[in-house]
């Protein structure tokens, strides 16, 4: 079997939480790290998008199954505030909020207390950036351009459902990956966060003519 960039399928959940997890150490192997709780970003970057945004969900598959989603949500407040009102609670019932030292916290117990004080952030100006994804592959896919194809098929659907444009949220400290979106089109909106753990917010305009 040729690796195949294909849709969401129900039934695929567990796979694409599977990569979240092995991506889940900014992009090297989270598992060391969330042995106790696997599931426990996918709970945050992939359930709720499988969940809302389902059109907007694409796996890459290989014969040893799926190795790589891009996920996106169409306009960005609307997607938080489904996250806060259908997924949220549920996740805060189940797990509850972490107390004592936070400099003593597991990885773990830091996802967990994102569940209970999530930040909803998207970059200003939002009516030019609405849309936002991201996207995760297996080291096995990694530089084969299979990462490419899947940002420019989403970024053709979102401009296909009208968006005027998408952003991203990374890691300042991930150089790859920053020069990865540069080369695909996106430019540097803001950079948030102290300096030992600062993001990067990337746009790119979608609209004919922009």
């Amino acid at each position: 079997m040729e690796t195949l960039i294909r849709d969401f399928r129900p039934g695929d959940e567990a796979a694409a939480y599977y990569v979240c997890l092995k991506t889940g150490d900014r992009g090297a192997d989270g598992e060391p790290f969330y042995r106790e709780d696997p599931d426990a970003l996918g709970r945050i970057y992939v359930g709720p998008y499988l969940r809302f945004e389902p059109d907007l969900a694409l796996m890459l598959e290989d014969d040893r199954g799926v190795c790589g989603y891009a996920l996106g949500a169409f306009d960005t407040r609307t997607f938080f505030d489904r996250y806060e009102r259908l997924w949220r609670p549920a996740l805060c019932a189940q797990f509850p909020e972490p107390g004592g030292d936070r400099s003593t916290w597991t990885r773990v117990e830091a996802v967990h207390h994102a569940y209970h004080r999530p930040e909803y952030d998207a970059p200003e100006p939002y009516d030019r950036y609405p849309s936002h994804l991201h996207i995760d592959l297996l080291p096995r896919k990694h530089r084969q351009g299979h990462g490419q194809r899947m940002i420019r098929l989403l970024l053709e659907r979102l401009r296909g459902k009208g968006s005027p444009g998408v952003h991203l949220c990374m890691s300042a400290d991930n150089e790859p990956a920053y020069r990865f979106y540069r080369a695909l089109g996106f430019q540097e909106l803001s950079r948030q966060g102290p300096d030992d753990d600062r993001t990067i917010f990337m746009g790119m305009p979608l609209a004919a003519g922009s």
